[in-house]
């Protein structure tokens, strides 16, 4: 397999999806706009999908996919599949017991994730409301990790990499025809988080059927196999969502400070994932199964599969955090300012987006980090790491919220970000698992003088930011695609020059 044409893939469908996502993130803004009604959605929406990135993304794939490889190199198919069945019976019970346990818990899990909307009767009674249709999303997302973790074991990536898009269309469909019929209107986009989980399980079970894994679920308490992935999947629920954790109490800041808050924050957050995802879920995504084989067969190539990633996210990764804290009010006023999102709303998500942007290539390199622990199954490392971060990032929030309010807090997740990213990286080269091969230093010296070029021309290139208040719709569009692209062309053109050539990155491993 090779990797550059399977990272090439993966990232391919999560741009479907991320576009998607933008679409719906526009739609949202501009039928529901930034205030209280979209504060008690996102405050119902982010606990669940907190869960989602923590349990089924993070820790739970983390814990099943090294194992499930295991298995597989062992002792075939057959015993693959064993595995997958018990695994799948003993996650859908747990799974039912936490989704019902959420909704009958709605009114305290609001009261402890968002406190500073219990003095507001009907926002509080909103986000109840709203969190006890969306709850349920984490049954189906998790059971769509499941699905995904094994088809990436068998290196099919595609189909897990599109899914998402089924929960953007899901977005798009409630927004623009079931919102009326809705009261208040902002219950359709609850619902359109419950249709979204439902479609992405769908999606994916005929692709385990043709591989012959689709899952007939038996208990599986008392088997060793299961309580390996558990054994493994608990201390990891802390050791790979440290960033999710924050951004939760993050919440319960922002609950405090303007109205508002949350949903700029909710919005620069989700310009933030779009490079996220393209690179560093696309990374984690393909590194897991293939270090994870590279282990059980004995370790061959383990330390270049990581160089290789880690050059990588520096290429692609540094370049867009630059591009968003330049074109951050380009970026924002072309995608949401329509509507009921106004020039205020413009300029508070700006100052979100610059904040995250400083901690843009840490939280890429986590993804790619972290893969080299958990795929030797390695989990106090990272969890010690984590909770050192963890600490370090609320200590930070206390520090910055009063002078720079929201902004701040996007600041210390970024600045917490730096700190994991460090100390995993440490970690790794300390107890040399990884050693950086040759030729980093000429490299990181092309790539900051392409980056210095780049950001000299974005900056002239975007010119004033008033313009982009002003500007239609179209016209932001299409200036912005020309910036962006003008921006492309120089820092590709400079690493060309300097003899960055892309057959460097070209890597293959057995499936």
């Amino acid at each position: 397999m090779n990797l550059l044409r399977a990272l090439g893939g993966v990232s391919a469908m999560t741009l479907v999806s991320r576009i998607l996502g933008f679409a719906r993130d526009l739609l949202i803004a501009r039928i529901f706009g930034a205030g209280a009604a979209t504060d008690a959605f996102f405050v119902a929406f982010r606990l669940p999908n907190l869960l989602r990135r923590i349990f089924a993304e993070g820790a739970f794939s983390q814990a099943f996919v090294p194992i499930l490889a295991e298995v597989r190199n062992r002792g075939g198919d057959a015993s693959a599949r064993a595995l997958v069945d018990r695994v799948a019976g003993t996650l859908a019970v747990a799974l039912l017991l936490v989704a019902a346990l959420g909704m009958l818990a709605a009114p305290l899990v609001i009261r402890v994730s968002a406190p500073g909307f219990v003095d507001d009767a009907d926002r509080y009674g909103l986000s109840v409301d709203l969190l006890r249709i969306t709850f349920p999303y984490i049954l189906f997302i998790s059971l769509t990790a499941l699905a995904a973790g094994i088809l990436n074991t068998w290196s099919r990536f595609a189909a897990p990499a599109l899914a998402p898009a089924l929960l953007n269309l899901s977005f798009i469909g409630f927004a623009l025809w079931a919102a009326p019929h809705f009261d208040p209107p902002v219950k359709a986009l609850a619902w359109a988080v419950f249709a979204g989980g439902v479609l992405q399980l769908a999606f994916l079970l005929p692709f385990l059927a043709r591989i012959g894994m689709l899952p007939r679920p038996r208990w599986g308490g008392g088997d060793p196999g299961v309580r390996r992935v558990m054994r493994q999947m608990l201390p990891a629920l802390f050791g790979v969502s440290v960033g999710q954790i924050s951004l939760l109490i993050n919440t319960i800041f922002a609950s405090f400070l303007a109205a508002g808050s949350v949903s700029w924050l909710y919005y620069a957050d989700r310009l933030m994932e779009f490079p996220t995802g393209l690179l560093g879920v696309a990374l984690g995504t393909i590194l897991l199964p293939s270090l994870s084989r590279s282990h059980a067969r004995g370790g061959e190539g383990y330390s270049r599969l990581l160089d290789w990633g880690l050059r990588l996210v520096l290429l692609l990764a540094a370049p867009a955090a630059v591009a968003l804290a330049v074109l951050a009010v380009p970026l924002v006023a072309t995608l949401f300012h329509h509507g009921a999102f106004d020039a205020r709303d413009v300029a508070m998500t700006r100052e979100a987006l610059v904040a995250y942007s400083v901690g843009l290539l840490a939280l890429i390199l986590v993804k790619v980090l972290a893969p080299g622990y958990y795929a030797r199954q390695d989990i106090r490392s990272p969890v010690r790491m984590a909770v050192i971060t963890l600490l370090a990032t609320q200590a930070m929030n206390l520090v910055l919220v009063g002078p720079l309010g929201h902004a701040g807090l996007a600041l210390a997740i970024s600045l917490g970000a730096c700190l994991n990213a460090t100390l995993l990286w440490h970690g790794l080269w300390r107890t040399g698992t990884y050693r950086p091969e040759p030729g980093w230093g000429v490299f990181a010296l092309r790539v900051a003088v392409a980056l210095a070029l780049m950001a000299g021309v974005l900056a002239w290139a975007a010119g004033d930011p008033a313009d982009w208040l002003r500007w239609g719709g179209f016209e932001r569009g299409a200036r912005l695609a020309a910036v962006c692209v003008l921006g492309a062309a120089v820092y590709f053109g400079t690493l060309w020059i300097g003899g960055v050539r892309p057959r460097e990155f070209s890597r293959r491993v057995e499936d």
